[in-house]
């Protein structure tokens, strides 16, 4: 079991995972969001993005504060649980494991699409592949702390509704 004692920097608890997160999420945002190589937007396509990438931003954006809500004191920025954490399988955690993880994927391909860069939707990938790759290390932990995450992760998809 990791140690509370262990300096951050060692990342026993998972740090390293937060400051790649707060990295990538930075590049999405603030990142270059297209080359001058690449085509630039049809204008039909340009209008009906706008509309889709606010609609996933609102819609990701609701997903991720209800996760964020919902834990309540169970919420921290890493992904080792709390000493006296409890599972939370209720509200949106009944949907996917992690809704704010796929709540800020899916706020970063509206984001993406608002922005029409092409650039952006790569770098929402890679922060949908890299919290692929911490939400499962983090079920490792789930799994040691909690009898019943065996069972939760049978009945409940990991990041997207209907996709195991």
């Amino acid at each position: 079991m990791p140690g509370s004692r262990e300096p951050w920097w060692r990342g026993t608890r998972g740090e390293w995972y937060v400051a790649g997160q707060l990295v990538l999420i930075a590049v999405v945002f603030f990142g270059p969001r297209t080359l001058t190589s690449l085509p630039v937007w049809p204008a039909p396509l340009a209008r009906i993005s706008v509309i889709v990438g606010a609609a996933l931003m609102l819609a990701g954006s609701g997903l991720l504060i209800a996760g964020l809500l919902r834990l309540g004191s169970n919420l921290t920025p890493l992904p080792y649980p709390r000493p006296h954490a409890i599972l939370i399988q209720t509200g949106p955690y009944r949907i996917v494991r992690h809704p704010m993880y796929a709540g800020g994927i899916v706020l970063a391909y509206g984001w993406g699409l608002v922005v029409r860069g092409w650039l952006t939707l790569v770098y929402a990938t890679v922060l949908f592949v890299f919290l692929d790759i911490k939400s499962a290390r983090e079920e490792r932990w789930l799994a040691d702390k909690f009898p019943d995450y065996p069972d939760y992760q049978r009945r409940v998809r990991k990041l997207i509704p209907f996709i195991h």
